[in-house]
Formats: C-alpha cells, sequence, structure tokens
C-alpha cells in the first residue's frame, strides 16, 4: 500500500466515527499546493546533476503549515503527501496553531561534500522561498537534515524576504534555534510512554524494552527511558541490533556511537537481526527508526504488548488491525512523536518575540502540552471505545473540520 493511502485509512476510521459526509472527507484529504522543482547542482566533474525537490503544503485551517525537509534517496511526490497529511493531524492532536507540510530532495546526503550540500540547499531555497515563510509554512529537519542545513535555508529565504529567524526552526542553538530542540521528539517519545504505562497501572521499574533505530530519536528516548529505570535490553541502527538480556549500558551506547559514527563493532552486547529485536519478548517496542517496518507479513510475530510509534507510519493499516485483534497497544506516531514539532513551535514563538527560553521552561512547556495532549485522546478513546490511534484521529480531523467550519469554508 502506498504512503498517501495508508494514512488515508486511519483517517477514514475516525472520519467513520465523526460520521463526515464524503465531500467533507475529500477536502480535508486533498492538500493545498503541491510544489515540484528541479534542483540543479553542479558536482565535481563539472557536470550538471539535476535533483527533484518537493513541497506540500496539506492544510493551513488552524495556522501557517509546519512540517520538516528530509533529503533521502526514497523521497517522491507519494511520501511527502502522506508525510504532509500526517503533520497536519499531528499539530492538531496536541493542539499547535498549524497546519501540515512536508517536503524533500530525492538525493543520498552522504554522497555529497558539505559544500555540494550547501549548495544543494541553496538552490532549493532558491526554487520555493516565495511559498514558505514565518507566516505561511515553516520547514525543519527532518531525515537526512539537521541545524546547518536549517542556518543554510535561513540565510538563503533572508536574501530575498530581510531578517526573520521564525522563517525556519530547527537552527542551530546559537543561531536562534531553542535550547532542547534536539532532544525533543525522543524526549517527548520518554514523556508519553512514562504517560500510557502510568495509565495501565505499570511502574518503570522492570519494564524492559527493545528500539528499533538509535539515531536522533531512538537514542534520546533510550536515555530518558533508562534514566527512568527501564531496562533496555535491545537498540539497533544501521549496523544491526545489538541486544543484552539484563540491559544495555544506554549511556555507554551513546558515547560509542557518537565516537565511531554508529554501533558498528561494539563489544558489551550481542548481535541479533532487525527482524529478531522486532520480535523479542519484551513490555515495550519502540520502532524508531522508517516507515512500514511492522507490516501484514511479520504482525503476528510481536509479542510486546505496547507499540511506541517514534517513527512516522512505522505500522502498516494492515498490521495495526492484526495487533488490535490481539491486543497489543499501539501508541500512534501522530501524538508519540509529537514532541519535535512542539518545541519547533516553541522556537518559533520565540523568534517572533526575539526571546529566549531556557531549557528548563521548554521542558516544562514540552510535558504540560504532551500531558494535555495524552489525557484528551486517552478520554475519547475510553468514551468512543476504540483504538488509540483512532482517537487521535478524531481529535485531530475534528480540530481541523471545525476550523474550516468556522472560517466558513465548510
Amino acid at each position: 500500500m502506498k504512503a498517501f493511502e495508508a494514512t488515508r485509512v486511519f483517517f477514514e476510521e475516525a472520519a467513520d466515527q465523526l460520521n463526515l459526509p464524503n465531500d467533507v472527507r475529500q477536502l480535508m484529504l486533498t492538500p493545498k499546493r503541491e510544489v515540484q522543482v528541479q534542483v540543479p547542482v553542479s558536482l565535481d566533474d563539472n557536470q550538471i546533476t539535476t535533483f527533484i525537490g518537493y513541497r506540500v503544503q496539506h492544510d493551513n485551517s488552524r495556522g501557517p503549515m509546519k512540517g520538516g525537509l528530509r533529503f533521502h534517496p526514497a523521497v517522491d511526490l507519494d511520501e511527502v503527501r502522506a508525510l504532509a497529511s500526517l503533520m497536519t493531524w499531528k499539530t492538531a492532536v496536541v493542539d499547535l496553531p498549524y497546519g501540515g507540510a512536508k517536503g524533500g530532495i530525492t538525493v543520498d546526503p552522504a554522497s555529497l561534500t558539505p559544500k555540494q550540500l550547501e549548495m544543494l540547499t541553496r538552490v532549493f531555497v532558491d526554487q520555493i522561498h516565495d511559498v514558505f515563510g514565518p507566516r505561511t509554512d515553516i520547514p525543519a529537519p527532518d531525515m537526512g537534515t539537521d541545524a546547518q542545513v536549517m542556518s543554510w535555508i535561513r540565510n538563503q529565504w533572508e536574501k530575498y524576504h530581510g531578517f526573520n529567524p521564525a522563517c525556519v526552526t530547527g537552527k542551530p542553538v546559537e543561531h536562534y534555534g531553542a535550547t532542547g530542540r534536539e532532544e525533543a521528539t525522543g524526549r517527548g517519545v520518554g514523556i508519553l510512554t512514562l504517560k500510557l504505562i502510568g495509565r495501565l497501572g505499570r511502574k518503570p521499574a522492570g519494564t524492559r524494552v527493545a528500539i528499533q533505530g538509535f539515531g536522533n530519536v531512538g537514542s534520546h528516548a533510550a536515555k530518558y527511558l533508562s534514566d527512568a529505570d527501564m531496562t533496555i535490553v535491545a537498540i539497533s541502527d544501521v549496523s544491526g541490533a545489538h541486544y543484552r538480556s539484563d540491559g544495555l549500558d544506554v549511556h555507554d551506547c551513546w558515547r560509542y556511537s557518537m565516537t565511531h559514527s554508529s554501533l558498528e563493532g561494539y563489544q558489551n552486547s550481542d548481535a541479533i537481526s532487525n527482524d529478531e529485536l522486532l520480535s523479542l519478548d519484551v513490555d515495550l517496542l519502540i520502532p524508531a527508526a522508517i516507515g512500514g517496518v511492522i507490516h501484514a507479513d511479520n504482525a503476528d510475530q510481536i509479542r510486546a504488548p505496547i507499540v511506541i510509534e517514534a517513527a512516522n507510519r512505522p505500522v502498516e493499516p494492515e498490521a495495526d488491525r492484526v495487533l488490535h485483534e490481539r491486543d497489543i497497544l499501539v501508541l500512534p506516531d501522530i501524538l508519540a512523536n509529537a514532541g519535535g514539532v512542539t518545541v519547533s513551535y516553541f522556537e518559533w514563538a520565540q523568534n517572533l518575540q526575539l526571546y529566549k527560553w531556557n531549557l528548563n521552561r521548554v521542558r516544562q512547556e514540552l510535558d504540560h502540552v504532551l500531558s494535555e495532549a495524552f489525557e484528551t485522546v486517552w478520554q475519547r478513546a475510553n468514551e468512543s471505545r476504540t483504538s488509540l490511534r483512532t482517537a487521535a484521529y478524531m481529535v485531530a480531523v475534528e480540530r481541523v473540520h471545525d476550523a474550516k467550519r468556522l472560517s466558513g469554508l465548510l
């Protein structure tokens, strides 16, 4: 199933619960604008290589659109369209004054030198600068992009429009970025995981966790949960999966990964496959890498009773049905990984005010926003007797629907 069709399945389940008519559903699903541009860059051999860039702006009913930019070989219009719609529901479920957007370039950033990457970024901004900005659409980092790329974006955009650091978020802290932005998504996963197990009457101590992915999101989630006294028995990255039955030293893993750029060669663990990690007999499974890792062919092998979707779209719709039938509780991505966009909102608000928050305030506000969102979704799931995913979509879709209705669009 294609990415956008998969997100549509979850939307339709919520729309059925809300009794939305078909014409309203079509309006809410159809992106406001889709932009595809050529990004020509002269590489070392002086040959011009033309990359394809995208920006899909899904909905602005609740405010300026918000969403990341990813540089990855698998980027295509269908994926970007799906992720843009997810951003609409994600910002709505945590009640941020945003709509959803997403963008990217079909490129392997590891194949480029830093100078080539900068050139690629600047040419891309040249092509789309007139359709994004602080009051219309605010990009942020995603797969293959980071704070440095955001800084290039800001600099290039300001050449056309003048000083305004709120045009992009995820910038370096010393360049109008928000303290705590790098940890935000993983920390949010940790906050919501503790909220969920607390609601289920479980204690952190003795809870065994497997995390697929040890990048920015997975590593920060692992450190947060480990510090909360959970036992992280497995993690994985591009080098494969690493397992230790009595628990990994997460901080040691993190230091090793920072020094060696991956966990390749890490000795204080046993090597297992990614498939084995997903099927471990643990209390919590956290897919924190790429989408589609739990699908129809392996959903019956998942043994964890709780799945936390730290990645975007890690569970395919067919697999989601299987997990639901097996009474496996899934905390959906549009809530579970919303910590990143929440702190991006804090950065944007600070930039507009030209006023800086300290780390304690960022963390306190993040905890408050996510806690409020979790309680709203938990209550809706109980009232409607639906899954947490359907409840989260119901909350989000209802908020977007109400915004359209109040604006006179419905």
